[in-house]
């Protein structure tokens, strides 16, 4: 593990020093450009040969932390084993040449056949997994995806004259439900965790009325249980004309096992760069398409890919009360074509032993760590499992010095501190693809961790001790942030 920082480039820096020389550009330089555009200084670029960049940046390459190298305790829900056939495939020619404005040209559709079957393919293959009457492949992220879904449950109300008010979340949800709901317009009414970590359906029904829009629920939720009562749920909120909304986050735990369209759901986002490969955060774009039920087809966001009588697929945008545009073109067509392959690569029956397998890495690290970190809620967990370090702040050690300990060990920290319905969270996801051993010695370092913190616990504050940078002041570097060169 590399202990000290690299050089910035900036420090390579030689005057007259070249990597290449440009060939004469054929351009007037006595062309007048106004005063306002030219530079009232030199541009402030290394000068550095070829070969100080190629070496600069493989050892910047020898810092990273990725998939690729090392266990990410935080799996299923970011980082998640790429199959490299995946990335092969998106970068056939035949799908990277193509011009996203070809399938708009008079007779370009014919050109595009490939990549449109590509999109209504998987769009029926989401449909069959998830229980809906259709998908769009627009949105760019997940929570772009919860956007387009809220926005199309606006839609519903308005076409029907409801005046709905607030949108209902718990208050285990992900950050991004109640903002989401928020930018669409909805005030957010909170509702509490029952003591089992399911939703409290007592206080559910104490905050639906006739003002609710629908309710925007992850199941299984952040706790990484799965709402026993979810029918219940729903009925609840149809009572009184609202919507059911799935976040597609946790949908890892129960592929194959249940399918968001058959308990209820109206409308969901899938995080396909999650759920079906191509790991997001620092491995690239991500793709969060929405499928909706029966209710709300006609508002679906254009153009949607359509099967013509002739087996020939095209463009339609003849939907009337659709909410329009939720991006550019199709949606990020490479993530969805590798998520199309995956999910042909494994079939049904290997999506469902994806998310035995995560359930059941999850279980593992539960059963091995219970009598070490306190577990708020005892019981058999999802494909996440929740602990506290309660205890372990008894002796003076909270999650976040534990965070800088598995850094030490060569680990990823977990997620900290979410959901924040539990206090000191440490939130740990094994992805379905990590080995017994691989988990074992994550398990082996949270043991190590709990040990030290009833023998040692004041060396945890000067941890990491292996990373060119030990204990910044977090809160400063949130509030003054300084990324100046030499400032």
């Amino acid at each position: 593990m590399i202990n000290k920082l690299v050089p910035l480039i900036f420090d390579d820096s030689v005057k007259g020093r070249r990597g290449y020389v440009n060939p004469p550009s054929g351009v007037d330089t006595k062309a007048p450009i106004p005063q306002a555009y030219l530079r009232k200084s030199e541009c402030n670029w290394p000068e550095v040969s070829e070969l100080d960049v190629v070496r600069h940046f493989t050892r910047l390459s020898r810092m990273n932390y990725s998939v690729d190298t090392h266990f990410y305790p935080l799996g299923s829900c970011t980082m998640k084993y790429n199959p490299r056939i995946t990335e092969k495939i998106a970068q056939l020619s035949g799908f990277t040449d193509l011009h996203p404005l070809l399938p708009q040209l008079k007779h370009g559709e014919k050109f595009a056949q490939g990549a449109l079957q590509v999109l209504y393919e998987m769009e029926q293959l989401l449909c069959e997994i998830t229980g809906f009457k259709a998908f769009t492949m627009q949105p760019l992220a997940g929570a772009h995806g919860e956007l387009s879904g809220v926005m199309m449950i606006a839609a519903y109300h308005k076409a029907k004259g409801n005046n709905k008010k607030n949108i209902l979340v718990p208050d285990a949800a992900h950050g991004t439900n109640p903002a989401t709901a928020a930018i669409v317009g909805y005030e957010i009414v909170s509702v509490k965790t029952a003591p089992n970590g399911e939703l409290d359906i007592e206080d559910l029904k104490t905050k639906v009325n006739q003002d609710t829009a629908g309710m925007m629920m992850t199941c299984p939720d952040t706790h990484g249980i799965f709402q026993s009562q979810i029918d219940q749920i729903a009925e609840i909120i149809h009572a009184v004309d609202g919507l059911m909304y799935y976040d597609g986050a946790n949908l890892n735990a129960i592929l194959g096992r249940c399918r968001p369209g058959d308990v209820g759901f109206d409308v969901m986002h899938i995080n396909i760069h999650k759920t079906f490969s191509a790991p997001h955060g620092g491995g690239g774009p991500g793709s969060g398409p929405v499928g909706v039920g029966e209710r709300l087809l006609p508002f679906l966001p254009i153009s949607r890919v359509v099967k013509n009588t002739d087996g020939d697929f095209a463009l339609n945008y003849d939907y009337p009360q659709s909410v329009g545009y939720v991006a550019s073109f199709y949606g990020n067509f490479s993530v969805i074509l590798k998520a199309f392959a995956y999910t042909l690569l494994l079939g049904g029956q290997g999506l469902k032993e994806t998310s035995d397998h995560a359930v059941l890495n999850a279980n593992y690290v539960r059963a091995c760590l219970k009598d070490r970190y306190e577990l708020p809620y005892d019981r058999i967990c999802m494909h996440e499992v929740v602990f506290s370090a309660s205890e372990q702040v008894k002796r003076g050690v909270h999650t976040l010095d534990i965070a800088k300990f598995l850094i030490d060990k060569g680990f990823h920290p977990p997620t900290i501190y979410f959901p924040m319905t539990v206090k000191e969270a440490i939130m740990i996801e094994p992805t379905e693809t990590e080995s017994r051993q691989s988990i074992d010695e994550f398990i082996q370092a949270m043991i190590e961790a709990d040990e030290l913190s009833k023998t040692d616990p004041e060396s945890f504050h000067n941890m990491p001790t292996t990373m060119p940078i030990s204990r910044p002041d977090d809160v400063k570097a949130a509030k003054d942030i300084n990324t100046c060169y030499h400032c």
